[in-house]
């Protein structure tokens, strides 16, 4: 775990420069913004979360499962809820946990062998932030009659 937990800090530091250094260097697309939110964002923690969740499936019993399966939920929510606000054209980028702050206490959790709490903790405050962004739209968009539902 503690190993996993250093390759997470790795890879969600080299998550977070690919899309600086594209900015830097005037290289973005929108292409590129699509497919960063897709593969790197979703599918990268939705596997992270596939090989989190592997070894406490041998454990009959254990709170881990469901808290992983709360934990991707949250993730997905709180990443989507961000895009399709930005979809309407509003900024959405509140709330407790966003992408950085979840990395990184996740590595924390397994490289400190603390893991249940540490996933008590992201299946609160993922969950926390998707509402937060729920509410943060309905606030922007409180009033305004749209089409475009769904």
């Amino acid at each position: 775990m503690r190993v996993g937990g250093a390759l997470v800090l790795v890879a969600g530091l080299f998550d977070m420069l690919d899309g600086a250094l594209a900015r830097l260097s005037h290289r973005t697309t929108r292409f590129g913004a699509f497919l960063d939110s897709t593969l790197e964002v979703r599918y990268a923690e939705a596997v992270l979360m596939l090989g989190l969740l592997v070894p406490y499936l041998a454990r009959p019993g254990s709170a881990e499962p469901l808290l992983i399966y709360a934990v991707l939920v949250g993730s997905l929510m709180v990443s989507y809820a961000r895009a399709r606000a930005e979809g309407l054209g509003l900024r959405c980028e509140v709330g407790w946990a966003p992408r950085p702050e979840r990395i990184f206490l996740l590595a924390l959790g397994l490289i400190v062998d603390q893991v249940l709490p540490v996933l008590i903790i992201l299946a609160v405050i993922t969950n926390f932030t998707a509402v937060q962004r729920i509410v943060h739209v309905w606030r922007q968009t409180r009033g305004t009659e749209d089409a475009s539902r769904g």
